[in-house]
């Protein structure tokens, strides 16, 4: 398994930024190697589920996703199946209502055989980058509306 926890400051209320995050059709301007996300539906919690596909170090994943648990406005976690096998969590807390600590956190798994320890911890590295990119363009997006 491997950890990413990451916050951001953003210029944005709780509830702007937790309306656009959760919706899994919004990712794809944010993830840079997220390249498709198909049957979104609107879950009975608020949240939502998808069909993904993911490219990471050259090789293309599919996965479904699904919006486990929601508190509107201050956090949803979202568990991933398929080749990774994952739970994401974001956290939105504001004191002013105007500027909103975002937490990004993924516990995953990478279940592809064929990779070597060496590989994951590569794979490891770049996703950690990938999410300070995936907050950076959260922040961009939400600063400029």
């Amino acid at each position: 398994m491997a950890m990413i926890d990451k916050e951001l400051m953003i210029e944005a209320s709780p509830g702007k930024i937790f309306n656009f995050v959760i919706r899994p059709s919004n990712l794809t301007k944010l993830w840079p190697s997220l390249m498709e996300i198909k049957n979104e539906k609107l879950l009975s919690n608020g949240g939502y589920c998808a069909d993904w596909k993911y490219k990471m170090a050259g090789i293309q994943l599919k996965g479904k996703s699904e919006c486990v648990e929601v508190m509107a406005d201050r956090w949803f976690s979202v568990k991933i199946a398929g080749s990774v096998d994952c739970l994401i969590t974001w956290t939105f807390r504001s004191k002013d209502g105007i500027r909103t600590k975002v937490t990004f956190t993924a516990d995953y798994h990478i279940s592809l055989p064929l990779i070597n320890r060496l590989a994951r911890n590569v794979i490891v590295k770049m996703n950690e980058r990938k999410s300070d990119v995936v907050l950076d363009n959260l922040r961009e997006i939400l600063e400029t509306c």
